[in-house]
């Protein structure tokens, strides 16, 4: 039974390397937050986070901050509707399955705890294995140490970094492994040697690999897929997508 489990999960992540996966950057500061992202597709939906008085309030810097802008009203409860107006699904595509990704800016331990029991209260819609077409959560930006991933709820995935090492437990936990774009980059060209190792390394830990703070435009696009990159980081979802629409 392992064995098919294994090989089931080999046939996922090989078929999500072929496809063209969009992560929304700052999706929170568009105009129809979440609802453009799913529209387009995206893979992943991104929300910086800062634990406020115990509330997760969604902005890029804290002087950005509103009462109204938390992660509860802006994420959690449309997508609590929406998977009650699908009946289970996220959208009338019964097979698109974003992910939510959630950048701590800052108190990373307690920003994951609040997170946790916040996502409990709506469990069915972040949790595969009540689910299998739940919206998945990757943490990213201030994760807490490598060590206590591991401790977390299985729905809880991390975003990975290539200087980092897991033991298998770990690296389960693991769903994305992610880095800036000028680590692997001089006067504007990517240094391919370097950039090819990251990639293939990760791709051996089956693992998804995202470059962010890149030139934000076609060329970069396509050549991100010709050196392997799995998601494209781009704060122009909609152009992104007919980009590589055939």
């Amino acid at each position: 039974m392992k064995k098919i489990l294994f090989a089931a999960l080999m046939l996922i992540v090989n078929a999500l390397h072929s496809q063209v996966l969009i992560h929304a950057h700052n999706d929170y500061e568009k105009k129809e937050p979440l609802f453009n992202a799913l529209r387009n597709k995206a893979f992943a939906i991104e929300a910086d986070v800062y634990l406020v008085d115990g509330k997760l309030m969604v902005a890029h810097d804290r002087k950005d901050i509103r009462p109204e802008k938390t992660l509860q009203a802006m994420y959690l409860d449309p997508l609590d509707s929406l998977f009650t107006k699908y009946k289970g699904y996220v959208s009338a595509d019964r097979k698109y399955k974003p992910v939510l990704v959630i950048d701590i800016k800052s108190d990373g331990e307690k920003a994951i705890a609040t997170l946790i029991a916040m996502i409990s209260r709506h469990h069915k819609n972040f949790d595969r294995r009540v689910n299998p077409m739940a919206v998945e959560i990757l943490i990213s930006g201030d994760r807490g140490p490598v060590s206590s991933w591991r401790s977390y709820p299985a729905f809880i995935k991390f975003d990975g970094r290539p200087t980092e090492e897991y033991d298998i437990a770990t690296l389960s936990r693991v769903l994305t492994i992610s880095e800036s774009y000028t680590k692997y980059s001089k006067n504007g060209s990517l240094i391919t040697d370097s950039l090819k190792t990251f990639v293939d390394e990760a791709h051996l830990q089956k693992k998804l690999v995202r470059l962010w703070g890149a030139p934000d435009d076609v060329t970069t696009w396509k050549l991100f897929r010709k050196r392997g990159i799995d998601i494209i980081n781009t704060d122009k979802i909609e152009e992104c997508r007919k980009a590589f629409s055939f």
